[in-house]
């Protein structure tokens, strides 16, 4: 694969799998009663963390072979910036296949940068019931927070300036043949 010479590969397949092994490992000790344990990957890229994270779970044998129930929560509507510029919204469907009172929530985002995407999605998500307890789980904190939002689980902690952004591709989301890549873009291009 050519990289481009303003971006930094941080993160190869081998690194992007091992990490989530890490993170789910890490919420399978942490994460308090697993029988009340779901999973809701914020689209677009959570969602496919969390569908990874769920079959680590399972082949941990952590529930004696049940799954965590995965959940996909498009924040499009709650987000601050939704509606500014005139642009349109792209929004996506939300789908919570099991009840979230009572249980423990991890959210699931691939780059966790300003905190202002996991604030809408705590938002969306109390529109579906109140919850438990939310943990949050990325792929990627990258700092320079607006909001005071931290994950609970973190698998590369990235320090970056403020002109770079961070690209996550994840072929179940960005297609082709490239494999599970995390680059640092040193000039403004798709990320965050």
């Amino acid at each position: 694969m050519t990289v481009a010479p303003n971006r930094r590969l941080v993160l190869d397949e081998t690194a992007v799998r091992r990490t989530v092994h890490r993170l789910a490992h890490e919420i399978l000790e942490r994460a308090g009663p697993l029988e009340t344990l779901a999973l809701v990957g914020i689209r677009t890229r959570g969602l496919p963390l969390a569908r990874r994270i769920a079959e680590v779970l399972l082949a941990a044998q952590a529930l004696g072979g049940r799954r965590v129930p995965v959940g996909a929560l498009d924040i499009a509507l709650y987000r601050d910036d939704a509606f500014d510029g005139g642009s349109r919204v792209a929004v996506g469907a939300s789908h919570l296949p099991f009840d979230v009172a009572d249980r423990t929530i991890v959210l699931v985002d691939d780059v966790l940068y300003t905190g202002r995407t996991i604030r809408a999605a705590l938002d969306a998500l109390m529109d579906f019931g109140r919850p438990r307890r939310i943990k949050l789980a990325v792929l990627v904190d990258r700092g320079h927070r607006e909001l005071p939002i931290q994950p609970d689980y973190v698998g590369q902690v990235l320090s970056t300036e403020p002109g770079q952004s961070v690209k996550v591709h994840l072929p179940e989301v960005d297609g082709g043949e490239a494999p599970d890549a995390v680059y640092l873009l040193d000039a403004p291009e798709r990320g965050r």
